[in-house]
């Protein structure tokens, strides 16, 4: 398969989920991705039991292998003299340097951008912050529950204005996935950059960034008028186009109605509906009057809807012209024909020994390929083959074991 990146090493000094997840994407494009880990407990989230309420498997931890995935991993106390020799080491032959840690850490540990250019004048240094690497707030840290969640809007956005209070996120690592590969798309940019001229860079994406842009035009339409977009209660036609909207099933289900723009759709949609009468009736027959009547519209829609259970619409409505959705959970993804022809889903080797582990693939594909990639590493699993392609002798890597330096 392609592998764009193959060539390509990234020495990776990041814990949790959003900057780990680009060195992921990274490595599924071919790059051979080094994570430090500290040499006793490794990344801080290896040690998460519990994930959205669900209790984790320590040999099957999803936000180990999600955001890991395909990486090799050394054991380095980065705190230490001979630590940081080592790391400088392994940063002399990479093309890109990766982290998430603050200002501070960065600093009192010697591996800021300095620190690492004055080893590698050449390397790619790229960060990844809550809040963003400039302004007062440059070293205070976040969480995608904080950052990309709470203080950038979305929360906000996505919590009907009726329930009173705040929705907390469904879906942990949500905006630290959606980071990652905003970072990646930066290394590639400026690795194109410095094919091209020979300049390096710094890259800069924080949690709130990715929220931001995430949301663009809907921060864009609150600058421009002062007005906030928020989600709506269910049964709610917030629309005046009634062919835009979640209608229920007999059986609680729920189909989703997204014709944007009804125009050429509205005979063929209430046909399929099964409400064939409503193209002779004036009030619905065309787009301003329908939007005109919207009201009386979604009402008769959602009877139609509600009269039949949900798998009869998911078949019924395959054929219809204009574009609807069932409402799915994640775990109806696993299962969903489109996405398993799209390879959305790879396999890979369990640490546990076990059933082969479900991972999820980027979201960008080379050729029609299917990924192929290899599970997230234990902690320090390539120490000593990492350190001997250095060059760096056994004696060596036993001094530095004794020292606690390495694992």
């Amino acid at each position: 398969m392609l592998k764009p990146m193959e060539g390509v090493r990234v020495l990776e000094v990041a814990q949790f989920t959003f900057v780990p997840a680009a060195g992921a994407i990274l490595a599924d494009w071919g790059a051979d991705v080094i994570k430090v880990e500290h040499p006793v407990r490794g990344d801080t989230q290896r040690g998460f039991i519990n994930m959205g309420g669900f209790q984790l498997d320590p040999q099957r931890h999803p936000l180990i292998e999600h955001p890991n995935r395909g990486k090799r991993s050394v054991g380095i106390d980065v705190s230490t003299p001979g630590g940081q020799e080592v790391l400088y080491e392994i940063a002399k032959t990479a093309d890109v340097f990766l982290t998430n840690y603050m200002p501070s850490q960065r600093q009192k540990n010697k591996f800021d951008v300095e620190h690492i250019r004055a080893v590698n004048p050449n390397i790619i240094y790229a960060r990844g912050s809550a809040y963003g690497d400039k302004g007062p707030e440059r070293d205070t840290g976040g969480f995608d529950g904080t950052a990309f969640w709470t203080r950038s809007g979305v929360g906000h956005a996505l919590t009907p204005e009726a329930i009173g209070g705040a929705l907390s996120q469904g879906i942990p690592a949500f905006g630290d996935s959606i980071g990652g590969m905003n970072i990646a798309g930066g290394i590639s940019a400026a690795l194109f950059h410095r094919e091209r001229t020979g300049e390096t860079a710094e890259i800069d994406v924080s949690l709130l960034s990715t929220a931001w842009w995430a949301a663009g035009a809907s921060v864009t339409q609150g600058m421009e008028t002062g007005e906030t977009m928020r989600s709506l209660m269910p049964g709610d036609v917030g629309s005046v186009n009634p062919l835009m909207a979640n209608y229920m099933t007999s059986d609680g289900g729920t189909i989703n109605l997204c014709i944007v723009s009804p125009t050429g759709y509205i005979r063929d949609t209430f046909e399929h509906l099964g409400l064939p009468e409503l193209n002779d009736d004036p009030r619905f027959n065309d787009v301003m009057p329908l939007i005109q009547n919207a009201e009386a519209a979604s009402k008769l829609i959602a009877e139609a809807i509600s009269s039949k259970p949900f798998e009869y619409w998911r078949q019924h409505l395959k054929s219809m012209r204009g574009q609807w959705a069932p409402f799915q959970s994640l775990v109806d993804l696993g299962t969903d024909e489109q996405a398993i022809a799209n390879d959305m889903v790879v396999e890979v080797e369990a640490s546990d020994g076990g059933e082969p582990f479900k991972v999820v693939r980027g979201p960008v594909q080379f050729n029609h390929e299917p990924l192929e990639t290899t599970r997230a590493p234990q902690a320090s699993e390539h120490t000593e083959l990492v350190l001997m392609e250095l060059g760096i002798d056994w004696d060596r890597i036993a001094e530095l074991k004794e020292a606690g330096a390495i694992a």
